[in-house]
């Protein structure tokens, strides 16, 4: 089968088949989740919340990103690797952002990065990434590096001003050429809205059915993560690790492991 690229998720738009995406930030997880037939891996900054632990994204660094996007595509054959462009990586000059972008493909294996904010801000950066021949994914609606600008997780493009904002900012990034848009936590009605409007694949998070996919955390459909309206726990993967954890320490405490099975003579 063929692998997963920017250009042929454009014609799973046309031929209205439906968009898999799931993040993933380590070997064995990524190989699994290219193994379920996921169209698209991103490795999202999202490691700073769940997998090291910290308060937001905005602490995440280049050198992390670059890190865990190579252990993610050294484990992926089939679906398209998105590496995140973390907090500042592309806020301060086009040329910055290329660098930093060109490090996701060239040191962390990826084939296309994405970065958060409309075309009327970063024009000039999206512009001059994909001069660069990098496929750049956007992402509007709640943009999480933007959370204290935002004043917090808030849902976007509720009232009129909002929707107008949000179906340019999607029109903007299509006709920059993104290959796709991330709509993140905004009404379902205005996510159909603009899904129909553009030419590009829609990837929801809180965005309702009718975009042109859906993206989680891997940690949150797998109950390791916090709960959030818009995540469906499809296994409780925390609760039967502590489980096995705790059967493990009961065991050997009381020397019913290791057996003779486990040993060697």
């Amino acid at each position: 089968m063929p692998r997963v690229s920017a250009v042929s998720l454009r014609d799973r738009k046309k031929a209205g088949e439906k968009i898999a995406v799931l993040t993933a930030y380590d070997f064995p997880t990524a190989k699994l989740i290219d193994q379920s037939g996921v169209d698209v891996v991103l490795v999202g900054d999202s490691c700073g919340m769940v997998v090291m632990g910290r308060e937001n994204t905005l602490s995440v660094t280049m050198d992390e990103m670059v890190y865990h996007t190579r252990i993610v595509s050294s484990a992926v054959e089939r679906a398209l690797v998105v590496g995140d462009m973390p907090f500042l990586s592309y806020q301060v000059s086009p040329q910055e952002a290329v660098r930093n972008a060109g490090r996701l493909i060239v040191e962390g294996g990826a084939q296309a990065v994405k970065l958060e904010g409309p075309a009327q801000r970063f024009g000039d950066t999206i512009r001059a990434i994909l001069d660069a021949s990098i496929p750049v994914m956007g992402h509007i609606g709640l943009q999480p590096q933007s959370i204290h600008q935002l004043g917090g997780y808030k849902v976007q493009g509720r009232d009129a001003e909002g929707r107008t904002r949000l179906i340019e900012e999607a029109k903007g990034l299509e006709q920059i050429g993104c290959f796709a848009i991330v709509l993140e936590c905004v009404p379902a009605s205005l996510a159909k809205e603009i899904t129909e409007s553009i030419s590009i694949p829609t990837i929801g998070i809180g965005a309702g059915p009718d975009c042109d996919g859906q993206v989680l955390v891997m940690h949150d459909m797998l109950g390791m993560g916090k709960y959030t309206k818009f995540s469906k726990v499809y296994f409780d993967a925390g609760a039967a690790m502590k489980t096995a954890f705790e059967s493990y320490v009961s065991e050997v405490k009381s020397g019913a492991f290791p057996t003779a099975e486990h040993s060697f003579e």
